[in-house]
């Protein structure tokens, strides 16, 4: 299989022992790896396909954390740089009963914000599968040029470019500039992932068949909508599928959307579906792509964290036939 890329934050969550309580009041935190493009990354390791990071990290015990883990997952982290000019992002998170979380950034700025355009290399890219990004580094600093750079040569070299953009609005003084950005990098992506909770506020509409136009604009020829416990949908400019998700008891939600765009990533690449083939997808496809990355997204929502909750290839297969 080819290689996923992945570019943008990579991270610690801090996840509370006590579920049900707001962050103010949680006394006990434990550190994960996590940062949606590097959960994405680990999804499609897991599942037996190779993938990279691009990001930076502070010159601190938490950038090394990150390395060592990514390492040990198999990750390759010969495009991370470093930096001793900030520290490596955090996250504090706190759990709801339902395992729907809040969380308070650290990040004024994060050593990834400042990961300059002019590292990023055109080598990089040439002979990988796809290149996936989000919205959190698309604000005005050094890492939206990065971002921008990376599309260029991933388009360049053929790469199918995958986007979701895993809003996280108390990152963002300015909501409009937030939409604005998602809006400008919508049209370089052919999969486009949204939720449920993002459709309204980057379309103004509150069903997809309704922002079809703003959806399907520029290179899009895949959207993925997902509704949680609700179960997904796909479409492509001339077919749509659905598939619905199993009731399971959730304890950590945690790169849960992540882990879904990752293992249908992992589909997409298995079965040699490319930039171009992407429209002949047919509905069956579709729903069968769907059923799987909903299955595999019902794992990792009953363990904690994000990567480590990601289920195996073989732990996938196993759970599949409980």
């Amino acid at each position: 299989m080819k290689r996923l890329i992945s570019i943008g934050e990579a991270l610690i969550d801090f996840v509370p022992h006590q579920i049900g309580c707001e962050l103010k009041q949680v006394t006990d935190f434990k550190g994960v790896v996590g940062g949606a493009p590097a959960n994405v990354c680990g999804a499609y390791i897991k599942l037996g396909g190779p993938a990279a990071m691009i990001t930076q990290l502070g010159e601190d015990a938490f950038g090394d954390r990150i390395v060592d883990e990514f390492v040990g997952h198999g990750i390759d982290v010969s495009h991370i740089r470093r930096t001793d000019e900030a520290n490596t992002c955090l996250a504090f998170v706190s759990l709801k009963e339902d395992g729907n979380r809040d969380f308070s950034f650290y990040r004024k700025p994060s050593a990834d914000m400042l990961m300059s355009a002019d590292v990023v290399e055109k080598s990089w890219f040439e002979g990988a599968y796809a290149l996936h990004f989000c919205s959190l580094c698309l604000g005005d600093f050094p890492m939206k040029e990065a971002h921008r750079r990376a599309i260029s040569y991933g388009l360049e070299c053929g790469d199918m470019i995958s986007f979701d953009p895993n809003i996280r609005l108390p990152l963002w003084k300015d909501h409009e500039e937030l939409r604005r950005a998602i809006l400008e990098f919508i049209p370089y992506a052919h999969v486009l992932k949204i939720s449920d909770e993002e459709l309204e506020f980057i379309t103004g509409k509150t069903r997809v068949e309704e922002a079809r136009d703003v959806l399907f604009t520029g290179n899009v020829e895949l959207v993925i909508y997902t509704k949680g416990a609700d179960g997904a949908e796909a479409y492509t400019k001339t077919a749509r599928a659905a598939a619905p998700s199993r009731k399971v008891k959730a304890t950590d939600t945690t790169g849960a959307g992540d882990a879904f765009i990752g293992s249908f990533l992992y589909q997409l690449s298995r079965d040699g579906v490319t930039a171009e083939t992407l429209k002949d997808l047919t509905a069956e496809q579709m729903e069968q792509y769907l059923l799987f990355s909903n299955r595999y997204c019902e794992y990792s929502v009953q363990g904690s964290g994000a990567i480590a909750s990601y289920a195996t290839a073989e732990q996938f297969r196993e759970y599949l036939e409980k």
